[in-house]
């Protein structure tokens, strides 16, 4: 484990020391790698793609299909410091705009993007111009026909591996039996990816 995730989880973050698989994953996404993620609302997810994110060249850029969840992340980032925002559509167009810009000229480390926006021409022309560190699919299991928060454009996320091959991906969910695990590794096109699942089992 490198020393700079440790560091930056005591600095920034003010935790102790890793937990559960924390360390594994986030050595997998800074060496380039991809990773399916299974861990306990609560568990820590969003630290595995935080402190890649700052440790890698670029912005992250995370997908979400929920606003209140990324309002919070960003709102928490930016009291530790830290270069986040998010774009959805309770910006005006100006803030947008501001947003777009922060992103394609490398001010912001983190950007929060629902699914939708993701996919529209303009964001993809933007992810073009911009140095993405690595894309973070929060909700992954929102891409299996079978859950009952099944969103149809997550289907087209795995778009960004055919477009940006080189910038690796992380897919997170809290829910996702063997088989829901199997269909968002091949809907994703995550065939590569290795996968961690951490224990629900907390007191």
């Amino acid at each position: 484990m490198s020393d700079t995730a440790l560091s930056l989880l005591n600095r920034i973050f003010g935790y102790p020391a890793f937990r559960g698989e924390q360390a594994a994953i986030i050595d997998t996404l800074v060496a380039g790698d991809d990773a399916l993620v299974l861990m306990p609302t609560g568990g820590g997810k969003s630290l595995c793609f935080q402190i890649p994110a700052l440790l890698r060249d670029g912005c992250a850029v995370v997908v979400s299909p929920l606003i209140a969840l990324m309002q919070d992340q960003v709102a928490a980032l930016q009291e530790l410091g830290i270069a986040a925002a998010f774009l959805n559509s309770s910006l005006d167009g100006a803030t947008a705009m501001q947003v777009e810009r922060d992103f394609a000229t490398g001010k912001l480390k983190l950007l929060y993007v629902a699914p939708e926006r993701l996919l529209t021409p303009r964001f993809q022309s933007l992810l073009e111009q911009a140095q993405v560190a690595l894309f973070a699919i929060d909700e992954a299991h929102c891409v299996s026909q079978w859950g009952h928060d099944f969103r149809p454009e997550y289907l087209g996320l795995s778009a960004l591996h055919e477009r940006f091959p080189q910038v690796p991906r992380i897919a997170l969910t809290a829910t996702a039996d063997a088989a829901t695990r199997a269909e968002i590794l091949q809907r994703l096109d995550l065939g590569a990816a290795r996968v961690f699942v951490a224990s629900f089992d907390r007191p």
